[in-house]
């Protein structure tokens, strides 16, 4: 299955076990609230799941998609708190339809502070909780 389909049907279903197989082992995640990349699939996975946590819900949508051969702009939308959030998924992948590069970007002011907040909350928790 083509990355991108398999990353739309992790995101309709919730199902983030999936990033597994879909991120490479040295994939790259630029976070729009952390200055510097975050390297490796492990740090991509728990951006990846805090992100979704906060931004996932009924009002979250992709609304325009820009496809290359092996890259894509996703603009999203996501009401958080009574906030309009609106951003952008740049997404990379390989040759074996792995996720080499994932970079997050947001608007306008209020939603990129919102996201710092309850992401840095959500980290935080992760963190703590250790390995299951």
């Amino acid at each position: 299955m083509p990355p991108l389909e398999v990353w739309h049907r992790i995101v309709r279903e919730g199902d983030l076990s999936a990033l597994d197989g879909l991120l490479a082992e040295d994939v790259v995640f630029h976070s729009p609230i952390v200055h510097t990349p975050q390297r490796g699939k492990a740090l991509a996975t728990l951006y990846l799941t805090g992100a979704f946590q906060v931004l996932a819900g009924e009002g979250f949508r992709y609304v325009r998609e820009v496809v290359g051969p092996r890259d894509a702009v996703l603009e999203f939308e996501a009401p958080v708190e009574g906030i309009h959030v609106n951003g952008v998924d740049m997404i990379r992948w390989n040759e074996r339809g792995q996720i080499v590069d994932f970079k997050v970007m947001v608007r306008p002011l209020k939603a990129i502070q919102l996201m710092h907040r309850r992401m840095a909350e959500l980290l935080e928790r992760m963190k703590g909780a250790g390995p299951a």
